[in-house]
């Protein structure tokens, strides 16, 4: 014998339904905002009213003729290989994981060798972004770049 589908059937069916997706919401919501260590901007409105600026000075940035590529080494170092660069310089690197529980480090780069800087002791394993600050003289360089 069949019962017959009430409206007491279909408020469960809805209930259920839509707590269903309710929950996995929430449950992927938390992980979200748990694997995110932190913002790219304090404050948006404020930062487009610098863009410009930014422009500005990424364009003298290019003009100095300084480059750089950053790599972990085979002892797991920081590795910075200059081109451009006035001997004499100095180099700091500072670290952040792009996702998870944030983490920073921050190194002083010792001078290598010509066109070279290496951090002192190794950089923990894992993804790093790496904001690169070269100095010499006055001017400023700045880059910013990934290491796995």
């Amino acid at each position: 014998m069949k019962r017959a589908f009430t409206g007491r059937d279909m408020a469960i069916v809805m209930v259920a339904g839509f707590g269903i997706i309710i929950a996995v919401n929430l449950l992927m919501a938390t992980f979200a905002v748990r694997g995110f260590g932190g913002v790219v901007v304090e404050n948006s409105y404020v930062a487009s009213q610098k863009f410009n600026g930014w422009l500005g000075e990424a364009e003298r940035q290019r003009a100095m003729g300084w480059s750089a590529e950053v790599r972990r080494g085979e002892s797991g170092q920081l590795e910075v290989l200059t081109g451009g660069v006035p001997a004499g310089a100095q180099a700091e690197a500072r670290l952040r994981r792009p996702l998870g529980k944030p983490e920073t480090l921050t190194l002083s780069l010792m001078d290598a060798s010509l066109g070279r800087f290496a951090s002192p002791e190794p950089v923990p394993d894992g993804r790093w972004l790496v904001r690169l600050t070269i100095w010499s003289n006055g001017d400023i360089w700045q880059q910013e770049d990934r290491i796995e």
